[in-house]
């Protein structure tokens, strides 16, 4: 069977699994006869689905990969040239003010995609450049490669849009959210006394404030305006935990947005975390 699987499965680590799942299951006669039906479900095969479920997953994402490759293809400059010589005679019929706004539109769906795929927590993630209009397009066609490939019913509600920030930045297969703010480096020569000032964008992390109040509102913290609250399921700990835990907090958001310039958005977000702190010892 795994010699079998192995012509059409190319991810060799599930095939090594599968080998090593068939050597220690003792109960392999149960999942191909239907004499013990009600064992199929036991807890005895519950790898067997995780390995169904992880093949899956890995053919779910191999075509995602599959599609990344190709739009990071597409954003080369000949293939702009071709589309350009494709629409010429489309330039010379119609107005060019009027055509070039759609052009430019019909050349940025091809060229900049910026697809990004990524699963956490049991939830697939998918981040691309566009409007809105176009992401829906998008949800439209997950769900139907879904019916139609996976052959898995799913509903086009189930999968949320969440627009990013107009200044999202791509670095590494990353998607961050920063802003590059104009800053003017000067320099002098002390001998000839010559002034030099050179014009650099310098990147500045944004503190979303809109947003963590929302997850601090969420977990608790503080209400949907942002006054802080006691945690009432953190009462019954003793003081000492109540501190490590907030201080963990901190900590962790001041680690990963201490280099923003917006320090002010900063210390509303510790304010929240430390007057919901003191209210939770106060009970």
């Amino acid at each position: 069977l795994v010699q079998n699987l192995r012509s059409w499965i190319q991810d060799a680590p599930s095939l090594h699994l599968f080998r090593l799942f068939l050597h220690e299951s003792r109960h392999w006669g149960t999942l191909i006869t239907q004499k013990k039906s009600i064992s199929f479900f036991s807890k005895e095969n519950q790898r067997f689905f995780l390995f169904l479920y992880n093949y899956h997953v890995y053919e779910w994402e191999s075509l995602f990969m599959f599609l990344r490759k190709q739009s990071l293809s597409l954003r080369s400059t000949s293939f702009g040239n071709l589309l350009e010589r494709t629409h010429f005679y489309g330039k010379m019929e119609h107005p060019p003010g009027v055509f070039r706004k759609e052009f430019q539109n019909i050349l940025w769906l091809f060229k900049y995609p910026f697809m990004h795929y990524v699963r956490y927590q049991g939830k697939s993630i998918l981040a691309s450049r566009g409007s809105f209009l176009l992401m829906k397009k998008w949800r439209y066609h997950i769900v139907m490669l879904w019916q139609c490939y996976f052959y898995l019913w799913s509903q086009a509600d189930r999968i949320n849009i969440n627009q990013f920030s107009n200044h999202s930045f791509e670095f590494l297969s990353y998607i961050s959210s920063v802003r590059r703010n104009p800053s003017v480096v000067r320099t002098q020569l002390l001998e000839n006394s010559f002034l030099m000032e050179i014009p650099r964008k310098k990147f500045d992390t944004l503190v979303p404030i809109i947003p963590m109040i929302g997850s601090l509102a969420k977990a608790k913290f503080c209400t949907v305006s942002g006054h802080p609250i006691s945690k009432p399921i953190r009462a019954d700990l003793s003081d000492s935990d109540i501190l490590n835990r907030f201080g963990r907090i901190c900590r962790n958001i001041s680690h990963y947005y201490s280099g923003s310039s917006t320090k002010k958005n900063l210390y509303q977000i510790k304010y929240i975390l430390r007057l919901s702190c003191a209210r939770t010892l106060a009970r």
